[in-house]
């Protein structure tokens, strides 16, 4: 059908067969959600490729066959805010399927000098906190959220390749984290780029955590507890096995949590991630009217000598897997590939991007220096207005690309459309997701503003980043730009703030600041949102109170931020659940000893009063619902 469609020639006899083909793959593809649910012993990776003919299967190592149950596992764990530190980020927050599986959120990073010709275009993490979870001032982003010193890439189609970051730095030999013995020989590259954002101190967790800690996180929580319209597979999954103890057994048969598995369920949805149904792919199968007159023009000017796109954006990938250095910066802002090589040859050198859904995609290039699809190909063919391109190792190919106006433009036109897979744009079934957190305004903490100035005229600042889910066990409130070596209190309202301030219906125990001197003062209260004090659909008001000379009446007021406390997605707490410390569904025995080995090691699990801190009255809460009957 190729040969037929290449040299102009039209065949009734393709066309029906091009059809029929189509037709089935459509309803294969159809059906596949509900087989998916079901269970039904069916080979994920061929039903994915079956569509078209354009992609090759997808490789799986044979040390991590694809399963549903570990497909399914792996879905909520990447969409799963829990997994971070923060209960603020997931693997998907920076992976948004509707745009192209990358970032739409554009935060910016100040570069390696400062200098505005040198930012990068990144994705926000969490705020800076050390093992302890407490927040901390960042050299770069003070008490904001730290933004990752290279754009998003996607994982849709990341199957097919051999290494996988910017820099390729996740290799094809996956190592296990835990015991550092090789797991996966060849073929890995997803299993080592799945784990590595979960124990990143920019992008998901605090300083120090290891698997062992995610692990104990995740034994803790119920799956998915953060997110709301969950997809049908995710709903279901989570109805069979409603605690991550019980979905590791369905998927490894036991419930251990371990990093390894964590990475190999992970890279298991990652693999059934595939975008194979684009218009490109339609015409490519036999279809002479999947692509119109432009976006066929649009195709010739990319298959041209003259623009060289297809000598390293290949089909049917779009990319041939290598690294270039294509001018963009500077190599000695980012050495790119030489950091994991060593090889001088490759300062500068990124992995060439898959075009496919790039026309759903905000921003492009490591540095995510260019915003559309038109400004890289300007780049590319020095129009003028465009980029310095920086001749330092460039690769020899991108110097003399020549396209003329109207036919850069019908390329565009065939990048931005021809290319786009729509179940992508549309987010729909194997591209679906939930709504997060992060994507609920009416759940976020919002700064009110107010207080009052303290040492050097400065008001201190409230950070409150995470979700006021009822029952979550560490919900932080910090302050920064207050005095250093001071003292602060947390006072809380249910009444909104008058003139800036709250009248406290609660005042906790001091904490200490840490830094010195005025503005640099930082401390975090952790406070565990007990359903014996709180209840869903309540707003909470808090503001610091600090001990600062400086101030007037001695006292300096943060700004007030307003605390929404809403139930989680398997409905709201009950005080039995908040006791039931081992996740089984029942106060008991091994609740009361997981109590007690809580309170000796200073765990915040045994934080039961709504008061932060463990002391006596966490005794008598946890005693009070034992003998409640649960």
């Amino acid at each position: 059908m190729r040969r037929l469609r290449q040299i102009g020639l039209s065949s009734s006899s393709v066309a029906s067969a091009g059809a029929i083909a189509r037709k089935l793959a459509r309803r294969i593809q159809s059906a596949l959600p509900a087989l998916l649910v079901a269970g039904l012993p069916i080979s994920i990776g061929a039903v994915l490729t079956a569509a078209y003919a354009s992609l090759p299967p997808v490789p799986v190592p044979p040390q991590n066959p694809i399963t549903e149950q570990k497909r399914i596992l792996g879905k909520l764990l990447f969409w799963d805010e829990q997994m971070s530190t923060s209960n603020a980020v997931s693997c998907g927050a920076c992976h948004i399927p509707g745009r192209g599986g990358t970032d739409p959120r554009l935060a910016r990073h100040p570069g390696p000098t400062g200098a505005a010709a040198d930012d990068i275009v990144g994705s926000p993490g969490i705020v800076n906190s050390n093992s302890e979870n407490d927040y901390q001032a960042d050299a770069v982003f003070a008490l904001m959220p730290q933004v990752t010193p290279r754009a998003s890439v996607t994982p849709i189609n990341a199957a097919y390749a051999r290494e996988l970051f910017w820099d390729g730095r996740a290799t094809s030999q996956f190592v296990d984290p835990d015991t550092n013995q090789v797991v996966i020989p060849v073929g890995g590259a997803m299993e080592s780029q799945a784990i590595a954002p979960i124990v990143n101190n920019v992008e998901m967790a605090h300083a120090g955590i290891d698997f062992s800690g995610i692990a104990s996180r995740l034994a803790s929580v119920r799956p998915m507890e953060l997110a709301t319209n969950l997809p049908p597979d995710m709903a279901a999954a989570v109805a069979s096995n409603p605690t991550y103890g019980q979905l590791f057994a369905a998927a490894f048969g036991d419930s251990a949590i371990t990093a390894r598995r964590i990475a190999f369920a992970i890279a298991t949805y990652q693999r059934t991630l595939i975008a194979d149904q684009t218009p490109w792919d339609r015409f490519d199968a036999g279809d002479p009217t999947a692509l119109n007159a432009q976006q066929i023009r649009g195709l010739n000017t990319f298959n041209s000598p003259q623009a060289r796109c297809a000598q390293c954006h290949t089909p049917p990938m779009f990319t041939n897997d290598t690294f270039r250095n294509i001018g963009i910066r500077p190599p000695t802002e980012d050495l790119g590939r030489q950091i994991v090589t060593g090889n001088p040859n490759d300062r500068g050198r990124f992995k060439v991007p898959s075009l496919r859904n790039v026309g759903l995609m905000a921003s492009f290039a490591h540095n995510g220096q260019f915003t559309q699809v038109i400004d890289v190909l300007r780049f590319y063919v020095r129009a003028p207005g465009s980029p310095q391109q920086f001749q330092d190792n460039i690769d020899p190919l991108v110097p003399g690309i020549a396209i003329p106006p109207q036919p850069l433009n019908d390329l565009d036109v065939f990048l931005r459309t021809a290319l786009t897979d729509p179940r992508v744009q549309a987010q729909s079934f194997p591209f679906d997701k939930p709504t997060l957190f992060g994507e609920r305004a009416a759940d976020r903490p919002t700064n009110l503003q107010g207080g009052t100035a303290g040492s050097g005229g400065r008001i201190p600042s409230i950070i409150v980043d995470g979700p006021a889910m009822l029952g979550l066990r560490d919900f932080r409130v910090g302050l920064g730009n207050a005095l250093g070596g001071a003292s602060a209190r947390l006072a809380i309202s249910f009444s909104p703030p008058v003139n800036g301030r709250i009248t406290p219906s609660e005042i906790f125990d001091s904490v200490g600041l840490t830094g010195t001197g005025a503005g640099n003062g930082v401390g975090t209260t952790h406070w565990a949102l007990s359903p014996t004090k709180l209840s869903g659909g309540q707003t909470v008001y808090a503001q610091w109170i600090v001990a600062d000379g400086s101030a007037a009446g001695g006292e300096a007021f943060s700004q007030v931020a307003r605390i929404p406390v809403f139930c989680g997605s398997a409905g709201c707490r009950t005080a039995c659940e908040w006791a039931d410390l081992t996740n089984d569904g029942a106060v008991d025995f091994s609740d009361f000893l997981a109590f007690f080995n809580a309170y000796d090691t200073a765990d915040r699990r045994a934080d039961l009063d709504g008061v932060p801190g463990t002391d006596f009255g966490d005794f008598l809460a946890f005693f009070n619902i034992f003998d409640g009957g649960c």
